[in-house]
């Protein structure tokens, strides 16, 4: 992860703290090497002050966006007002913690943070000739309009978030019904059942896999 803070004491007592947790941690202390270093590497996370010099913490993070950059993002700062807290969270930031803090907070946030599944910024996903405008919901393959049901569209729409990625019944399960009892498990071979009959067996490719004893993976790739 990266921590760009210009106080340099702060940075590396949180750097200290968050390698001693395991983490591997880049340091800088101004927005111009810290968005120099976003550019370069693709960072899990980036803890981010806003009053930076050379470019500011706000407008480091509206250029990540602009350029779809899917870190997740902690802001670290000492401005505690409402309307600040607010504009922040509409320019792209995850989460946001006032300065002074204690560091059992931050790495609680910041565990809390790699945890979320990773996600793709904007407001459409694409795979293959699969396409999801998450605004309307709507879905088409090759262009032809797909109708889902409210939870064949949050299955689909989790699968394709995390395209490439073998979820198991448990994670779905938790994260479309907000379950997390393993006798449900079950209902999601059902809706994906649901799902290929609607959007991979009417196409010559599929792109719902089963991974054997793991669970399902949204892919071109037929391997899965």
């Amino acid at each position: 992860m990266l921590v760009v803070e210009d106080e340099k004491k702060v940075a590396e007592f949180v750097a200290r703290g968050l390698r001693a947790e395991r983490f591997a941690v880049d340091i800088a202390l101004d927005g111009i090497t810290g968005w120099e270093m976003a550019s370069r590497t693709n960072y899990d996370l980036i803890i981010l002050d806003l009053m930076l010099p050379g470019m500011t913490g706000t407008e480091m993070l509206r250029r990540l966006r602009k350029e779809n950059g899917s870190a997740a993002v902690l802001v670290l700062t000492a401005r505690d007002g409402t309307s600040d807290k607010v504009s922040t969270f509409e320019t792209g930031a995850d989460d946001y913690l006032t300065k002074p803090f204690a560091f059992a907070e931050l790495l609680v946030r910041v565990k809390a943070l790699l945890r979320r599944p990773p996600t793709t910024r904007g407001h459409s996903l694409r795979v293959g000739d699969l396409e999801i405008d998450r605004l309307t919901q709507q879905v088409r393959r090759a262009g032809k309009r797909i109708e889902l049901t409210s939870k064949e569209y949050a299955l689909l729409e989790y699968l394709a978030t995390n395209a490439g990625r073998v979820l198991s019944r448990t994670m779905i399960v938790e994260h479309v019904w907000d379950e997390s009892f393993e006798s449900l498990t079950n209902i999601v071979d059902v809706y994906v059942r649901h799902l290929r009959a609607k959007m991979d067996e009417p196409f010559p490719t599929r792109l719902i896999h089963t991974v054997r004893g793991a669970g399902y993976c949204l892919s071109e790739d037929a391997a899965g």
